[in-house]
């Protein structure tokens, strides 16, 4: 089951790969986007909204990221950890800014087992991007797995307040808000 979890976590991390360098960022589409997001009426404009804010998050500026990032992304989906990892640090030393290096980074160390480097780059991503809902999402899966429910419902619950129709999310919220704080009768 964990490592199951595991796999479709990082394909989820892989999915939602973060932001951009600091010069590419049109901070104002995203701000609109966040808005919309937030205020979406159903799942379907909710995940129109999603897509749009990954295309923003995971422009480069560079064709030579680009690739590179495609080669890192395409190793993660085929779960080859060592070596999206190895293509993700080659982005953050070329251009640490690049967010979605760092998520990606992130996915890949968990899915490779190595969870606090997971973690230590999920804190950059939230850092340079506190509204990155599936690095959040990466978070609270984490603690959950590790014992920490309370955080982790909290980590999920920030995660929904931002893209209220992330079904994984709402479902972990709903099963954590049982068990942390009882069942109605």
């Amino acid at each position: 089951m964990i490592r199951f979890h595991n796999h479709v976590v990082a394909a989820l991390l892989a999915v939602f790969l973060a932001a951009l360098p600091a010069g590419a960022v049109d901070r104002a589409k995203l701000d609109s986007l966040f808005s919309r997001l937030k205020d979406a009426k159903d799942a379907g404009e909710a995940g129109r909204i999603e897509s749009e804010i990954q295309i923003e998050w995971t422009k480069s500026g560079s064709p030579a990221m680009d690739l590179l990032y495609q080669r890192a992304t395409d190793a993660l989906a085929v779960g080859n950890a060592q070596a999206a990892v190895e293509h993700f640090t080659a982005i953050i030393d070329h251009d640490p800014a690049f967010v979605a290096a760092w998520d990606g980074r992130a996915a890949a160390y968990y899915l490779s087992g190595e969870i606090g480097p997971a973690v230590g780059d999920l804190a950059h991503v939230l850092t340079a991007e506190p509204r990155h809902f599936a690095a959040l999402a990466g978070l609270a899966t984490i603690l959950e797995e590790t014992g920490d429910k309370e955080k982790a419902l909290a980590a999920y619950r920030a995660a929904a307040d931002i893209h209220p129709y992330m079904q994984d999310v709402n479902d972990a919220i709903d099963r954590l808000s049982k068990d942390l704080e009882g069942q109605d009768l």
